[in-house]
């Protein structure tokens, strides 16, 4: 939100002319480069990576807008010779209670323009093609949206990265008095990715909400399509939205009804409370689809919103929007578990549970087993490349040890408890295989476990049908065949901290086919410095680099999972969304990865599993496997190959011989 006065200018203006005089009172150094009054000076920008935009002035000439607009890149250079760029809608806001008792403030369109004339030192001014001075009121405020496509400069050569900016007037042209602004932009980028269209054209909420004014969606006989209802349509699935029926599972299972998902508390945004205090029928009908509020259907009827505050107060509608997820995050942080493994002689391991209080002390299992809907736990040996598949891997001709210790609040067989304790013993365990980790990796075995709890709420019950149940924080134990150090797989490419910026503190992963966790400091583990680094390094006990349930089908091991997953619901197109580093060393630890499937030439009816190089793997589940291939194996690559050929080349890639890919750059190369 970019708010400025017009004295602001003047300011500038006088500063240069202070500037330009003291000038004059020395004759050492060179004459410098060419200025323009209150404005940058110098040669324009060759080159645009990122594209700032400032509305500078608004004057008007018979109620008509005259704005001015400028522009500069990264380095802060003038910008000149846009050519994609308009002011895509000017509006005023009609204050709350001013088109009916109850009703919200709206926004209200008046008109749009790409006429300008380039000034040719980084200003562009604005005047309208269409604009309504019938409506048009001084005394409100007054917004412009300006919007720069991704294009070129009128070089047709130099690329333009989209930008889009709101900028708040008074009805003179000087800092608007009050705004609108409930959500903020950094609130959408923590799961949309960063200059990314949402929908239509649009990358920014503001747009987004200046455009789906109320009046504009109720003038279409669709009132259904105003910001304030289609953004809460989107991130549920109580009802499709759209020309195509769209239905939003994803966005509903990651926001989780919880509306300080969106809804955070910022010293900037002056109506960030709004959402508690204005209660409408346009908004609550996104969520609660099953209310008629004129035929009076799940509610009292009623035909405006003149009286929803008198039973719908703020601090009632905020707890009764927030309690839930308050419970069930205390209700998690109530437990945890401490687990060890340890191995024995026979190359077995014992893992030994404790389910600890909120304080880390250790309670009695016996008390819990009852109200343990699931406790799940999965072994693998080798961290940096795991040497048991979900499945039996072609390695080693062994699955990963998957055992329930607890399920449906009964002990499992082969589990007992000592001291207090859960304990099982794994059969023997493949430590010291070969691997291309090292058998120094293969020493170490290592556990991911999962708790699953009955509950009501607030407390647990114990389990039985039509119980709730809450997938609590996970625990990670390691244990070597040798006595030393466990091998541990690198941390620092990405941090739970990143997946939390979405996911939240309370979404249950995998809940279901799992136990399922939520993402805590539970898995949190020291490094070398000293510090707590909560890493995704947990995950590879099942996402083997021979894939999961479906081998190659699904692209399943980590290194491809990750990115295959959240580029099909097209949430990344940024390295720097979830990566805080590239270690490109691990690599040197990694063989083939399981990539495709293919029907079984020894065996017609069954699926052969066919592997690419892990360089390769990474890169193409992005970017993907046939679109790179020929690249990939020109530099000692393979591409969906038989598992042997591909493991063999496994380091014989040259990838990073030319490439030398940063997070904020992973086309770079080196020169």
């Amino acid at each position: 939100m970019m708010n400025k006065k017009n004295s602001k200018l003047a300011l500038m203006l006088v500063a240069s002319a202070v500037s330009v005089a003291l000038s004059g009172c020395g004759s050492d150094g060179d004459d410098g480069k060419d200025g323009i009054p209150g404005l940058p000076g110098g040669e324009p920008a060759e080159t645009i990576a990122q594209l700032n935009l400032d509305v500078t002035k608004v004057t008007y000439e018979d109620g008509m807008p005259i704005v001015e607009v400028f522009a500069t890149n990264e380095e802060d250079l003038v910008v000149v010779g846009l050519k994609d760029i308009s002011i895509k809608n000017s509006a005023q806001l009609i204050p709350a209670g001013a088109t009916g008792a109850g009703n919200s403030a709206n926004w209200q369109k008046l008109g749009s323009t790409s006429t300008f004339v380039d000034n040719k030192n980084g200003s562009y001014e604005f005047t309208f093609d269409s604009f309504d001075t019938d409506t048009f009121n001084a005394d409100l405020t007054q917004r412009f949206n300006v919007v720069s496509k991704a294009s070129t400069l009128l070089d047709g050569v130099t690329p333009v990265p989209v930008s889009e900016i709101v900028a708040d007037f008074d009805g003179e042209g000087y800092e608007a008095k009050y705004t609108k602004n409930i959500v903020s932009h950094e609130v959408c980028t923590a799961c949309h990715a960063e200059g990314e269209t949402i929908h239509h054209q649009a990358t920014t909420a503001e747009t987004c909400i200046t455009c789906h004014t109320q009046e504009w969606a109720d003038g279409r006989g669709k009132p259904e399509v105003a910001f304030a209802h289609l953004v809460h349509n989107v991130h549920n699935s109580n009802k499709a939205w759209g020309h195509n029926d769209n239905t939003a599972e994803t966005a509903h299972a990651i926001v989780q009804d919880n509306c300080q998902s969106c809804h955070v508390e910022s010293e900037d945004l002056t109506e960030w409370g709004n959402w508690t205090r204005v209660p409408t029928m346009e908004t609550c009908t996104s969520c609660h689809t099953n209310i008629d509020f004129e035929a009076g259907q799940g509610h009292p009827q009623q035909s405006d919103n003149s009286n929803c505050i008198a039973c719908h107060n703020a601090s009632w509608t905020e707890e009764i929007h927030t309690s839930g997820l308050a419970e069930k995050k205390a209700f998690i942080d109530m437990y945890g578990m401490n687990s060890t493994l340890t191995v024995n002689e026979d190359n077995s391991a014992t893992l030994s549970v404790s389910i600890t209080d909120a304080t880390g002390n250790a309670l009695n299992a016996s008390d819990f087993v009852s109200q343990i809907q699931r406790l799940e736990t999965i072994t693998n040996v080798g961290p940096n490349f795991p040497v048991m598949g979900y499945n039996a891997s072609p390695g080693t001709g062994l699955a990963k040890v998957a055992v329930d210790l607890v399920s449906g609040g009964e002990l499992q067989d082969m589990v007992s408890v000592v001291a207090g304790n859960l304990e099982y013993t794994i059969p023997s365990l493949p430590f010291g295989v070969d691997s291309p980790a090292g058998i120094q990796d293969t020493d170490t075995a290592f556990s991911f476990i999962g708790l699953e709890m009955c509950n009501d709420g607030v407390a647990t019950v114990d389990c039985g049908d039509d119980v709730m149940t809450t997938s609590m924080k996970a625990d990670m134990t390691f244990g070597t065949f040798s006595g030393e150090a466990p091998s541990m797989r690198h941390t620092d490419s990405v941090a739970f901290s990143t997946c939390q910026n979405c996911h939240g503190e309370t979404f249950e992963i995998h809940k279901g086919h799992h136990a399922g966790f939520v993402m805590t400091e539970q898995l949190g583990r020291e490094n070398a410095d000293g510090e707590v680094i909560i890493g995704v390094d947990a995950c590879v006990t099942c996402h083997t680099p021979d894939g999961t349930y479906a081998s190659g089908a699904n692209q399943g091991a980590l290194e491809m999972k990750l990115h295959s997953v959240h580029g099909a619901e097209d949430i990344i197109s940024d390295c720097t969304q979830c990566h805080n580093d590239f270690n490109l060393d691990a690599f040197k630890l990694k063989g083939a990865l399981a990539s495709s499937v293919i029907e079984a030439y020894s065996d017609p009816g069954q699926k052969e599993s066919l592997y690419t190089t892990p360089i390769t793997a990474t890169c193409a589940s992005c970017h993907g496997f046939e679109e790179i291939k020929n690249h990939a194996q020109s530099q000692g690559g393979l591409v969906n190959g038989p598992y042997q050929e591909a493991n063999d080349a496994a380091q014989l890639e040259t990838c990073f011989f030319c490439h030398a890919p940063t997070i904020f750059d992973h086309t770079a190369v080196k020169m």
